[in-house]
């Protein structure tokens, strides 16, 4: 068996990329520093990688220049780089919106006659197509954030308040109307969240569902409207929102023998903290349904955009831990911001893998790009987690199986020294070392 190790370090905050090819030999027995893989153990299959539409993402696409509009396309959609297949597209406005819009506005309009995507048009539609003409098989995930004012009983998109309950028919109907419409401007819409953090009230687009609202939703409006009008094929997920309520939200679904079959997972996000057991308590609870992580960012009010090394290793924590707990998709937030992390009509300002200085026309790739491509570009759709233990919790370590039988292993190494590692396989066995502050690619065949 043959092996390639890829490595990224950032010595003095410079990207150090270093390739070694080695060759296993019979195990000699050694017991220390020992990381151990097993292809006869599977798990979940992964679907992919992808990022967010966003109306701010478009807009700061708009300002590129075609050259930087297409080297930004091919780093994220080739096959040969970032590899993304997935994509989510809020319904609606959300905070990384230029300024909060909705298709319907008119609470008259019973027969949605206004109805108009006009605002998505505008930044969200260009940059999926442009997208599309990469890799025409994006597959999208709509969130909607609020329903229309006029739905809500406190009457605004912002600020929480909740759908009025003699809306919800209509609501549902609304839902429906938006992804036929986005399919038939061909924009391929797979699957929907009910409801973007149905548990915050903030001073953007929000709405509260408790656990039983969202599952009452879901069995009694929802899915007979998604039948009504053709749309069964839509996966639908529930709670898209932090980890640390994920079992909770899961059970009060799954525990009803009628709604739980109308569910095709659950959507996470990582603002909570880690919360990997809860993750791994739904999936071995429900193994039949999918769990994605729906958005994660760098929020500039909780980190410092400076600190760009250690923003990527969250990244990187957070996806191996996911991916052992049982992670099937993992969809990053927006795929560019302008230099100041927006425009964000809230001025919640985040960081992106792509920032863009719309001034000095210049596009500037971030630490944590390098890090998810180690994951994107690697983990093919369709491979599965295979078995793995490491000898010290200082290296984080997650395993697949592609579709093409190729085996990959990461290493996150978030430590100051080098860690050595006897990497053993089917009773061979391979020493190589885990650089300090250095994530590592292992690919076997």
């Amino acid at each position: 068996m043959k092996l390639e190790s890829i490595t990224t370090v950032f010595p003095l905050g410079e990207r150090m990329t270093q390739t070694q090819t080695l060759e296993f030999k019979p195990d000699t027995g050694i017991e220390n520093h020992v990381v151990n893989l097993y292809p006869q153990f599977t798990d979940q299959q992964f679907e992919g990688f992808g990022g967010a539409f966003t109306d701010s993402a478009g807009y700061v696409f708009s300002k590129m220049p075609p050259a930087i509009q297409e080297q930004f396309l091919e780093s994220y959609f080739s096959r040969e780089k970032m590899n993304y297949r997935l994509g989510r597209v809020p319904l609606d406005s959300c905070d990384f919106s230029v300024q909060p819009y909705e298709a319907l506005s008119d609470s008259a309009d019973r027969k949605m006659e206004s109805f108009s995507l006009v605002p998505t048009e505008k930044h969200i539609l260009p940059l999926l197509r442009a997208a599309q003409k990469h890799w025409a098989e994006i597959e999208l995930m709509v969130s909607p954030w609020s329903p229309p004012a006029f739905m809500k009983t406190n009457g605004q998109r912002v600020f929480g308040g909740k759908l009025k309950p003699e809306m919800r028919g209509f609501w549902a109907d609304y839902l429906c109307r938006y992804i036929l419409s986005l399919r038939e401007r061909g924009i391929p819409v797979r699957r929907m969240s009910l409801q973007n953090e149905p548990k915050a009230v903030q001073t953007w687009d929000s709405c509260l569902y408790a656990a039983e609202e969202e599952r009452d939703f879901l069995k009694e409006y929802l899915t007979p409207a998604l039948r009504k009008t053709g749309l069964d094929d839509i996966e639908v997920f529930l709670w898209d929102h932090n980890k640390e309520r994920l079992y909770e939200r899961a059970y009060a679904v799954c525990s009803d023998p009628e709604a739980a079959p109308l569910a095709a997972g659950f959507a996470f996000h990582w603002y909570s903290g880690d919360h990997f057991e809860a993750v791994d308590l739904v999936h071995r609870s429900f193994p039949d349904k999918k769990l994605i992580l729906s958005e994660a960012c760098i929020e500039y009010s909780k980190f410092s955009a400076d600190r760009m090394l250690e923003n990527a290793q969250k990244y990187a924590h957070d996806i191996i831990g996911s991916l052992n707990a049982g992670m099937t998709a993992f969809y990053d937030w927006n795929l560019v911001l302008d230099e100041h992390g927006g425009p964000n009509y809230v001025n919640n300002f985040c960081d992106a893998p792509y920032l863009y200085d719309i001034e000095k026309k210049k596009l500037l790739q971030r630490v944590s790009l390098d890090y998810i491509w180690h994951f994107s570009h690697f983990i093919q759709p369709g491979a599965v987690r295979i078995g793995h233990s490491r000898y010290t919790e200082q290296l984080e370590v997650t395993a697949f199986r592609n579709p093409d039988g190729r085996l990959v292993c990461i290493l996150l190494n978030r430590n100051g020294t080098q860690l050595p590692v006897h990497l053993r396989l089917n009773g061979q066995e391979v020493s190589l070392v885990s650089a300090p502050e250095s994530i590592s690619t292992i690919t076997i065949e």
